[in-house]
């Protein structure tokens, strides 16, 4: 599905279909086209907001996750959304753990996929090898069960990320916030319907991470998805969709 990218003030978004608003926030090395059929199935149901994230754009000094969750409360401010519906990937769970923390009347419910805010396997402190494009795409494979979804595209992406140094700074400097921002004693203040999607071979957020975040948030549920990595709405688009769609039904959620 081909969407434009729209520009209000610092703000850089898409926004589809009408109704409730569901905010997407994407990963580290995400990009808008990972959620494309997030974004068609939902936007049936929702008015579907997918913000860009100012990874490479904010001071070095500000860039770090909770930086992130203050552009995405700008962007909900400005936007004039009383509440919504959040989904995360990866950083973007983070990012909306974050925003939730502070600003939980803000928020009808938040679904998490791979999120990072308790532990995951990064790619550390720096890339030894960054000029190696062999070594990035076997980086990148990891995030996949099926390495097949690493494609050359997103390879590209990646290596031409991680040898900017402009990038390659803010990337480890969001890593690095990501890791320290530890948010488990904040969970149980998350009452708001929660939504847990996990692969069961995710070695990034690995399963034991699905399993805290659902003791953890007081009113979540959890749901698997078998023979997938760390980006579920990427390699098993129709299931996570089904299931989600199913989750919603269940809290009669945007039924219209």
């Amino acid at each position: 599905m081909e969407a434009t990218v729209l520009e209000s003030g610092e703000f850089r978004y898409l926004d589809e279909g009408a109704g409730e608003p569901m905010v997407i926030l994407h990963g580290l090395f995400g990009a808008l086209s990972n959620f494309e059929s997030v974004r068609e199935h939902f936007s049936k149901r929702f008015r579907v907001l997918t913000p860009m994230l100012p990874i490479y754009d904010l001071p070095l000094r500000k860039t770090s996750a909770k930086e992130i969750a203050k552009h995405i409360k700008g962007f909900v401010d400005h936007m004039n959304l009383e509440k919504v519906h959040l989904l995360g990937n990866s950083l973007g769970g983070h990012v909306a753990l974050i925003f939730t923390k502070n600003h939980l009347d803000r928020v009808a419910s938040m679904t998490l996929t791979a999120s990072s805010g308790l532990y995951e396997n990064a790619f550390g402190n720096s890339f030894p090898r960054r000029e190696d494009k062999e070594y990035i795409r076997n980086k990148v494979q990891v995030t996949f069960h099926d390495p097949k979804h690493a494609t050359d595209e997103l390879v590209e992406e990646c290596f031409e990320a991680v040898n900017d140094r402009n990038k390659i700074l803010r990337i480890l400097s969001i890593a690095k916030s990501a890791i320290r921002h530890n948010m488990e004693d904040d969970l149980p203040n998350m009452n708001i319907p929660s939504c847990v999607i996990w692969g069961k071979n995710d070695i990034v957020t690995p399963p034991d991470v699905g399993e805290l975040f659902h003791e953890k948030l007081p009113d979540s549920d959890l749901f698997w998805i078998d023979e997938c990595g760390h980006a579920p709405m990427m390699e098993h688009p129709e299931e996570f969709n089904k299931i989600l769609s199913s989750w919603y039904d269940s809290r009669e959620i945007a039924l219209g």
